[in-house]
């Protein structure tokens, strides 16, 4: 999931975008953490939309793991208490 932020400006009165912030979030377990952060350091520049956009506006990323539970981990194995 993810949540978007834009910022806007007025110029020569016209609403333009000037800095977009997004933040990713993820549940991982702690074993695919290190390779999130990885991927997360890279994507962007393999990112069609980010490689247009960026010459004119400021994009930044941030990106929020949060650990998978067991709960979550035994539901979706059919084997969630009830």
């Amino acid at each position: 999931m993810s949540e978007t932020d834009g910022e806007i400006e007025l110029e020569d009165n016209v609403l333009v975008i000037r800095r977009i912030h997004v933040r990713m979030k993820l549940k991982a377990s702690e074993d695919e953490r290190e390779t999130a952060m990885r991927v997360h350091g890279i994507f962007a520049d393999s990112c069609p939309v980010y490689r247009t956009l960026k010459p004119a506006i400021a994009i930044t990323t941030e990106l929020l793991i949060e650990a998978e539970s067991e709960d979550l981990i035994l539901g979706d194995q059919g084997q969630k208490g009830g």
